[in-house]
């Protein structure tokens, strides 16, 4: 078994060397040495990583990266394995270190990377809402104590495989703002990290599936409203919350496209809008970096 670094400690990859320098041929006896790479090549927090690795011969790949298991999935090529990762909006910048096993019938190896988390800037506002949405009293807390313990259990259980096809789309034919990671002051006192994309969708606007998945989540919630959480796979999850309406049930199978309800103003909002999020293993995503990224060649 070798073990192999890509950078001596403390470097940092030029944005421009990225695509080139995150690609590792070890030697493997009796085979073609796998190259992995990642997209995006500059790794910021909060970004979703389509993470490839190619080799032939290949009977399993694992690997691990900021303590969360990676899970791979053959590509439409024999030799093509990939993982839908990513880094959370919370993640500590600077380096770390992503393990890949690549297995073959006879001998193991294992690849291992250090990755540079770069920071993504993010700004700060303030917003004004119900006083009950930033000091709940005892009746509120009950219900959102039950409502963590559920939303735990189901985001525990994931598909054991994708369930996702091709690239995802955007929930709602409506403007995105650029809200996702900002630090925001509710009624001068509570702090928080937005970790959505906020639409500006009017009431009733249909609210979709951004790919194929599995409905987990379709109910009412004290800060989330209406709201439906669909299980995409591997731990990947999207989420449409602040629902006027919701029109899917859980344990029921959706298509990319498929109405899930409409837009509304439930829960803690400062109007109607569509929140959107994207969470993978417990880290939540940039939903605009998903949207942008090309999967159709993938699955």
């Amino acid at each position: 078994m070798r073990f192999l670094n890509l950078h001596a400690p403390g470097q940092w990859l030029a944005p421009f060397l990225c695509v080139l320098a995150l690609w590792l041929t070890p030697t493997l006896a009796g085979s073609q040495s796998p190259a992995v790479s990642l997209n995006p090549a500059v790794v910021e927090a909060g970004s979703p990583e389509l993470i490839r690795v190619e080799a032939s011969g290949v009977t399993k790949i694992e690997g691990e990266w900021m303590g969360r298991k990676l899970e791979f999935f053959r590509g439409h090529g024999r030799a093509e394995w990939f993982a839908l990762a990513g880094v959370d909006v919370e993640a500590p910048t600077g380096l770390s270190i992503l393990k890949i096993t690549v297995e073959e019938d006879t001998a193991g190896n294992l690849v291992q990377m250090q990755i540079p988390i770069h920071p993504a800037h993010y700004r700060t506002e303030s917003l004004s809402v119900a006083p009950g949405f930033v000091s709940p009293g005892p009746k509120a807390l009950k219900q959102i104590a039950s409502e963590n313990e559920f939303k735990a259990k189901v985001f525990a259980v994931s598909a054991p495989q994708p369930l996702w096809a091709a690239s995802f789309r955007a929930p709602v034919t409506a403007q995105p703002t650029d809200s996702f990671g900002v630090r925001r002051i509710f009624n001068g006192k509570l702090a928080s990290i937005h970790k959505g994309m906020d639409f500006r969708a009017a009431k009733g606007t249909p609210v979709r599936a951004g790919n194929s998945g599995v409905v987990v989540l379709a109910r009412p919630l004290y800060y989330e409203g209406n709201c439906v959480a669909i299980d995409h796979g591997l731990g990947l999850f999207t989420l449409s919350m602040h629902l006027s309406r919701i029109d899917v049930q859980e344990g029921q199978r959706v298509a990319t496209g498929d109405r899930l309800g409409l837009s509304g103003a439930t829960g803690r909002v400062t109007g109607p809008h569509l929140h959107w999020a994207v969470r993978w293993q417990g880290a939540y995503l940039d939903p605009a970096k998903l949207l942008r990224l090309d999967l159709s060649a993938v699955r």
